[in-house]
C-alpha cells in the first residue's frame, strides 16, 4: 500500500486597507495561479468598506487578521507571517491579479535558485505595460540623478540605469524586488527580522532586500511568472500624503546608509533635495488639478449654452 504526503498549504498575506472589489479578483485569480492549497491571511489595517470581512466570510481558506490600526505595510506583513517559521510564503497587494500558473512558476524558480530568499514576477499594468519591478539598490550616483530628473524627464540615463528598463527581461538576481508581489523564504525572512516596521510605506522592500543580500541571500526576478497590478488606490485617495510618505521613507533609507558626523552635510543635502522634490510634486499636482477643474467647468459651460 502506498501513501501520499499531503502538500502543505502556501501562506499568502495581503495587506488590506479598504480594498473594495479588487480583493475579489485577487482571491479568485489566486486559485488558478497555483496547484498548492493556499492559506490566505488578510492583514487588515483598519478597513471601513467591509470588503475584507465579506471576502473572508465567503471563502473558507481566507481569514481576517486585524492589525489594530493603520500600522503600515511592513508591520502588517510581519503580523501575517508571525506564526509560520519556514517554507515559502507569498506577499502581495490585494489589487494584484495572478496570471494562470504564475505562483507555481515562482515556486519552480525557487528550486533553480537555492540561495534565493525572495523571488518576484513580471508585473504588468492593466494597459499591459511592463513595470520595472526588479531594480538595482539605490546608490548616490544614480539616486540623485533619478530623484532630480525622474519626475519631469522619465527617459534620463540615471533612472534607466537604476530601473534597468532598457534590458530585455530575463531570470536574474536583482538588487531589490517590488513588495507588491513577492515569494519569500520564511527562514531567511525571519533571520533578518522581517520587514522594518519603521517604514510605514515604501522602501521597506528595498531595505529588506539589502539586508538579505548582506547575509548572502539572493533576490531573483522571474519574468516567466506574470501578474497584473492595478496599483495606486492609496495614492489616488491621498496623493500628497503618499508623496510625503515616499520621500520620508527615501530619506530614512539613504540617511541610514550614510551615518555619523562626517556625513551630516550629505544627509542635510538629501533632506533638502527630497523636500524640494516633494514641494515641486505638490505644486505640479495642484496645477494639474486646477487645470482638470477648469476643463470640467468649460465643458459644463458649453453644455449649458
Amino acid at each position: 500500500m502506498s501513501s501520499t504526503v499531503p502538500i502543505s498549504s502556501l501562506r499568502v498575506v495581503a495587506v488590506t486597507y479598504s480594498p473594495g472589489k479588487t480583493l475579489d479578483g485577487f482571491v479568485e485569480s489566486l486559485g488558478g495561479a497555483t496547484t498548492r492549497p493556499t492559506d490566505v491571511v488578510l492583514a487588515d489595517n483598519g478597513s471601513t468598506d467591509g470588503a475584507p470581512e465579506r471576502v473572508a466570510a465567503v471563502h473558507g481558506h481566507v481569514r481576517l487578521l486585524p492589525t489594530g490600526g493603520n500600522v503600515g505595510y511592513g508591520a502588517a506583513v510581519n503580523a501575517g507571517l508571525a506564526d509560520v517559521a519556514e517554507g515559502w510564503a507569498l506577499v502581495a497587494n490585494p489589487d494584484v491579479r495572478f496570471e494562470p500558473g504564475s505562483v507555481d512558476a515562482l515556486l519552480a524558480a525557487a528550486d533553480r535558485w537555492p540561495r534565493a530568499a525572495t523571488l518576484g514576477p513580471a508585473i504588468r499594468t492593466p494597459e499591459d505595460e511592463l513595470y520595472p519591478s526588479a531594480r538595482d539598490l539605490p546608490r548616490l550616483s544614480t539616486g540623485i540623478g533619478h530623484a532630480a530628473f525622474g519626475w519631469f524627464w522619465p527617459a534620463n540615463p540615471w533612472t534607466a540605469r537604476y530601473r534597468r528598463e532598457r534590458e530585455a527581461p530575463r531570470e536574474r538576481p536583482a538588487g531589490w524586488l517590488s513588495g507588491s508581489c513577492l515569494l519569500v523564504d520564511l527562514a531567511a525572512f525571519h533571520a533578518v527580522g522581517g520587514f522594518d516596521p519603521g517604514y510605514f510605506m515604501y522602501f521597506e522592500d528595498v531595505d529588506l532586500a539589502e539586508r538579505l543580500g548582506r547575509r548572502g541571500w539572493l533576490n531573483v526576478y522571474v519574468p516567466s511568472a506574470v501578474v497584473v497590478h492595478e496599483g495606486g488606490h492609496a495614492t489616488r485617495r491621498q496623493p500628497h500624503r503618499m508623496a510625503r510618505v515616499h520621500h520620508t521613507s527615501a530619506l530614512r533609507y539613504l540617511a541610514a546608509r550614510h551615518p555619523g558626523a562626517r556625513n551630516a552635510p550629505l544627509r542635510a543635502a538629501l533632506r533638502a533635495g527630497l523636500g524640494a522634490r516633494m514641494l515641486l510634486s505638490f505644486v505640479s499636482g495642484q496645477v494639474a488639478a486646477g487645470a482638470r477643474f477648469q476643463r470640467g467647468a468649460d465643458d459644463l459651460d458649453r453644455t449649458e449654452h
